[in-house]
């Protein structure tokens, strides 16, 4: 087994035994000057697919790593089908969510647009390696699937019936999120938490989303949370909820 502070990395290739793998310039830098790896040290590799592998480094060069995948570490496991849709916020707030949505088991992070949304240029690519990096630094096994910044009511309208919408509702009188979570939870059905923006929605859709047949309006209390805050403390919930921690 590789040591307990082996460097973990994602990669797209297919993970059988014996294969030789070539990384890229990025990957020999962080291997070699950051992390000072050298030939023969273990790395741990997962791809979505084939679960978790250790590998042995062959050789570490400026311009690239070879490596030699050697035995399975752990199998592939199913990920939990619980979806995030936050409010477009700015680039800082952006970036924490998509780390701890990723740390917290997500399996797809759908960026909404409001009629308060603030927010600055997205880059998904971005987005995509501060999931990944999370992703390895966490033990997860797969990536979040990520999806492009679209209206609220586009997506409103082509919600699929058996998929829970838990929306975070900032005003009213909805009930504690962890006594609605619990309900939702127990349907062992696939499900989605839905945050608004700093500003909060407007009322039209507050009365839109409530109105969803999907919708189950929920409270993360009296006190008014960041969009990263309220993100981070429903997933929690949403998992306690649940007990659907995954190593």
């Amino acid at each position: 087994m590789a040591r307990s502070n082996s460097v973990r990395l994602y990669v797209g290739d297919e993970l059988t035994p014996g294969r030789a793998l070539a990384l890229d310039r990025e990957a020999a830098h962080y291997l070699g000057n950051v992390m000072r790896r050298t030939a023969g040290d273990p790395v741990l590799l997962f791809n979505g697919r084939d679960g978790e592998w250790r590998a042995e480094i062959g050789e570490v060069g400026r311009k690239a790593v070879t490596l030699q995948v050697r035995e399975q570490t752990r199998p592939q496991s199913v990920p939990a089908d619980l979806w995030l849709l936050f409010a477009a916020v700015k680039r800082g707030p952006t970036d924490l969510i998509v780390q701890k949505a990723t740390e917290l088991g997500v399996s797809e992070i759908h960026i909404v647009t409001t009629e308060r949304s603030q927010s600055e240029r997205l880059r998904p690519e971005r987005l995509h390696v501060i999931a990944r990096e999370a992703a390895e630094q966490s033990r997860r096994l797969d990536l979040p699937g990520i999806t492009p910044p679209e209206k609220l009511a586009d997506l409103l309208d082509r919600w699929p019936a058996e998929r829970a919408l838990i929306f975070c509702d900032e005003g009213g009188t909805a009930p504690a999120a962890l006594d609605g979570m619990a309900a939702a939870a127990r349907k062992d059905s696939p499900a989605a938490v839905l945050i608004g923006p700093e500003g909060g929605f407007s009322e039209a859709e507050r009365a839109r989303i409530a109105a969803h047949p999907a919708a189950l309006s929920v409270s993360l209390g009296p006190l008014i949370l960041r969009a990263e805050t309220a993100a981070i403390a429903a997933l929690v919930l949403w998992q306690a909820a649940r007990g659907d921690w995954r190593a």
